[in-house]
């Protein structure tokens, strides 16, 4: 089954989202955190620490993309933008709960990843709920 244009948006956002700020991660972390107030120093192991998961988010980011044109690989990629774009405000809000309130930066990348994980549950609600074995076969 070929995706329907909000799917193909919800993938092209998340995609495009978790693709460009991984590798701001990755390549500039001292720039990318410093506009959430946070100095990162020139401490080598926090450094790769942080780089790895910039990475990560990259990669997914990729597949994501990927999904759009290659169709073997759509429900790889609204697996990953649900699991991305889910678990990051999971996250921030076991942060919130546990550490207190974070910068207003902070809270905003919270706003922005819950309004995405919306949009992906929005887009990809029809193949969720089909009940099939293979819900996301393209």
């Amino acid at each position: 089954m070929k995706p329907t244009l909000l799917e193909k948006i919800a993938l092209g956002v998340s995609g495009f989202t978790a693709l460009v700020i991984g590798a701001f991660i990755l390549f500039a972390p001292q720039a990318f955190y410093a506009g959430y107030g946070i100095i990162l120093g020139q401490d080598a192991s926090l450094l790769s620490e942080l780089r790895a998961p910039g990475a990560g988010l990259a990669g997914c980011g990729v597949l994501m993309l990927l999904g759009l044109w290659r169709h073997a690989i759509l429900p790889v990629g609204m697996a990953v933008a649900l699991t991305v774009f889910i678990a990051f405000p999971v996250g921030r809000l076991v942060g919130l709960a546990m550490d207190g309130m974070p910068s207003g930066s902070v809270i905003g990348a919270l706003v922005v990843e819950l309004a995405i994980a919306a949009l992906c549950l929005a887009a990809f609600r029809r193949r969720l709920g089909q009940s099939t074995p293979h819900r996301f076969a393209a």
